[in-house]
């Protein structure tokens, strides 16, 4: 079978979204690249998580022509592989429709930076895309709406921000790896909440100061980091 471990890694991040609450039903999605192959593994749409094993997933390629798989891909597979063409980091997407970070999808409100738990993952808010056109809903959806992400990414870093809000919709997360794009999509739906609770307690409440942070960012990524153990050479 092609891609048999990306496919266990893939299918193990979607279970992901499940065990962590983030999906209802056959809601969300993962995916993941091999990078080498131009090829990517994506759950199938509308199948019961609690059913799904790796051979369900489907492998297409970058210009989304299926490669191995009896089942269609998910519905949202023109999104990712937008992401996978313009972000050229990025080894996998999970896409979810989880509670806060949705509310503040169809708030149409990025979500500000308040606390340090926030700044170690996003470096600054986390934005969210203007409304499609009525063109751009009636004729190629799934590919405007990655288009759209993509468009506020090219004059901001995606790897300094894994995650986006997609206006009514919801937020696509990634990562170096479909496991790390899933575990993005948890932290989202973290600070999304607490930014929420803040706001409730305090509609004045105001972003983190600029210094601080920076310094929980990039003492979690980039060259100086140096939270965690030292990895093996």
């Amino acid at each position: 079978m092609l891609l048999q471990s990306l496919r266990e890694e893939v299918l193990d991040a979607n279970l992901e979204l499940v065990r962590r609450g983030l999906v209802l039903y056959t809601f969300g999605n993962a995916s993941g690249i091999s990078r080498k192959d131009d090829l990517i593994v994506i759950k199938p749409s509308g199948v019961p998580y609690e059913t799904l094993r790796p051979e369900h997933m489907v492998i297409t390629r970058l210009d989304g022509q299926i490669v191995e798989g009896d089942l269609k891909p998910s519905s949202d597979l023109d999104t990712h592989l937008e992401i996978y063409r313009h972000f050229p980091n990025v080894g996998g997407v999970a896409h979810t429709h989880s509670e806060f970070a949705t509310a503040w999808a169809q708030a149409r409100q990025p979500i500000p930076c308040f606390g340090t738990t926030h700044a170690d993952y996003f470096h600054g808010e986390v934005p969210v895309t203007p409304d499609l056109t009525p063109e751009e809903v009636a004729d190629d959806y799934e590919k405007n709406t990655g288009a759209a992400i993509c468009r506020y990414f090219s004059s901001h870093n995606p790897d300094a921000v894994p995650a986006v809000l997609v206006a009514g919709h919801g937020p696509f997360c990634w990562g170096a790896t479909a496991s790390a794009a899933a575990h993005n999509a948890v932290i989202l739906e973290s600070i999304a909440r607490t930014a929420y609770y803040t706001l409730t307690i305090s509609a004045d409440a105001q972003q983190l100061p600029i210094a601080l942070r920076d310094k929980h960012f990039f003492r979690k990524h980039g060259v100086n980091a140096y939270y965690g153990q030292e990895k093996a050479k």
